[in-house]
């Protein structure tokens, strides 16, 4: 749980650094409206993936978790009127809640919801043949993440970005005792899986705020 601090500090830094207009606190706010109120990621997480998507020139991105499309619209706008989200969301509630706000932030016309489990999406994407996407944030389920991991190395090219989400859970993707938690053992097999793959070179950090103890892990496709 976020203390009173970590929360202090994470205001202090959205309200100093992150320009958050109506469109995209509605959208935050609408995540109460959602299967998993609270899970969208913070106002300065998404303005960093907005920021990794812009450095890299990302034209197309895929997100496989979309909620109420808090991300989203971050995303959508990186890449602009020209570019494409693609956001893979499982319930049809929540995929409801993003094209309303979607379509409030003006961002309709670039993103795409594919709706159905996430796996299924992805692999579909995989056997039509898609063009390559730039960057992938994976922010589904956590058991499914070495599945997701997967599917994002057949779905970008060399120099393509992937930012995992939530790798730390409160400290317990390192607690002997989690073993048996399938979200722990899903992280575990996608960070061994991107270790293990020369394709990747990644890190991963953890991080404290209003989201609590997480962290997240960010792969660059080298081959």
């Amino acid at each position: 749980m976020s203390t009173e601090a970590q929360i202090a500090v994470d205001d202090y830094l959205v309200a100093t650094l992150v320009d958050e207009d109506d469109a995209l606190v509605s959208a935050r706010e609408a995540a109460a409206e959602t299967t998993m109120p609270g899970a969208a990621v913070a106002p300065n997480q998404g303005k960093l993936l907005a920021m990794l998507a812009t450095a890299i020139g990302a034209h197309r991105v895929l997100e496989l978790g979309t909620l109420a499309g808090y991300s989203t619209i971050w995303l959508a706008r990186a890449v602009g009127p020209g570019g494409r989200v693609v956001t893979l969301e499982v319930s049809e509630q929540n995929a409801a809640v993003a094209r309303r706000n979607l379509d409030r932030a003006g961002v309709g016309d670039v993103v795409d919801i594919m709706l159905g489990p996430a796996a299924d999406s992805a692999q579909r994407l995989i056997d039509t043949g898609q063009e390559p996407f730039d960057l992938v944030f994976i922010d589904a389920d956590k058991p499914s993440n070495a599945t997701y991991l997967r599917a994002a190395l057949e779905l970008t090219r060399p120099g393509s970005l992937i930012v995992l989400d939530n790798v730390v859970r409160s400290g317990r993707v390192a607690d002997p005792d989690s073993a048996d938690d399938p979200g722990v053992r899903g992280l575990r097999e996608a960070l061994a899986l991107a270790a293990g793959d020369p394709r990747l070179d990644g890190t991963a950090l953890q991080t404290v705020g209003s989201k609590g103890w997480d962290g997240f892990a960010l792969f660059r496709r080298v081959a």
